[in-house]
């Protein structure tokens, strides 16, 4: 069975591919079509192939083992690209924004009818590319893939807008041409929304926040259930790309011989890792147990 990282980067690759396509299709419907919307969605999907890239670059880094000079792993690389697609995110907003505003000032002609069946398609194929994408990023707990998958989601709500843009400007006719750029100009304040919503967690991981219950009280608990454990007095984790370091620290019998403190640790960083497979590390700190504390 295939690990996290390697559905993150197959997820990637084929969002490149089917990005690469609908780029295509979308710049030359927008500009034949006389809609600023699907060339500013079309300008959305070449930002998403830059982002599967950096995703991809990003998670075959993050997999490689630790090693002297990096022990504690590459997993970083995983975060920083997630926040580098955030940016790019970010970027592609303001820039469809300025084109918009561009657009609105200039006149032009009613887009074509038929560049509605062209955003049908997009937003079916868009709609799909960021459930599966996002199922991959939540089964992974990857920043970088949630990330992406949020990319394809921004490219379906600007296909959305462009719909009801075109839709509005076929609609009312004469004096309603604009109405594609002011639907391109909304869809550009919603991903800008999503990009700083997507900031925040790749932030969290390269701060090294301590992560939810979801981890750290399993975590626990599988420390305090090791037959010669008293209790648990400290317990800090934090995340490196897919996977996750913990300190923790766990009180025995304080006249335990060093060699019974030893294999009591063994004991506890082996259950820790079977009860959380994402801890790759577990630094175990033995204190003597003190029950006023």
């Amino acid at each position: 069975m295939d690990n996290p990282a390697q559905r993150g980067i197959r997820a990637a690759q084929l969002g490149m591919i089917v990005n690469a396509l609908l780029a295509i299709i979308k710049l030359v419907a927008g500009l034949v079509g006389n809609t600023y919307a699907l060339v500013a969605d079309a300008v959305e999907s070449t930002a998403d192939i830059l982002a599967s890239l950096v995703v991809w670059g990003g998670l075959r880094v993050a997999s490689r083992n630790p090693d002297e000079e990096y022990p504690f792993g590459y997993g970083k690389a995983e975060s920083l690209a997630a926040a580098v697609v955030s940016i790019m995110l970010l970027g592609a907003a303001v820039g469809i924004a300025i084109e918009a505003v561009r657009e609105i000032r200039t006149p032009h002609n009613t887009p074509a009818p038929w560049t509605l069946l062209v955003l049908i398609a997009v937003l079916v194929v868009k709609w799909l590319m960021y459930r599966r994408t996002a199922l991959i990023g939540i089964e992974a707990r990857s920043t970088a893939v949630q990330a992406d998958a949020w990319h394809h989601a921004s490219d379906a709500i600007t296909s959305a807008a462009a719909f009801i843009g075109i839709s509005v400007a076929l609609w009312g006719g004469k004096g309603w041409e604009q109405a594609d750029d002011w639907a391109a100009l909304f869809a550009s304040c919603i991903i800008f929304y999503n990009g700083l919503l997507l900031m925040r967690p790749a932030l969290h991981d390269l701060m090294d926040r301590m992560p939810g219950s979801e981890i750290v009280e399993p975590v626990r608990k599988a420390a305090a259930a090791v037959p010669g454990v008293r209790a648990v007095e400290k317990l800090s984790a934090r995340k490196a790309g897919l996977v996750y370091y913990v300190d923790i620290h766990v009180q025995a019998d304080p006249a335990m011989s060093l060699q019974d403190s030893h294999e009591l640790s063994g004991a506890v960083k082996s259950a820790i890792r079977r009860s959380v497979p994402s801890v790759r590390g577990a630094l175990i700190h033995m204190e003597p147990f003190e029950p006023e504390r």
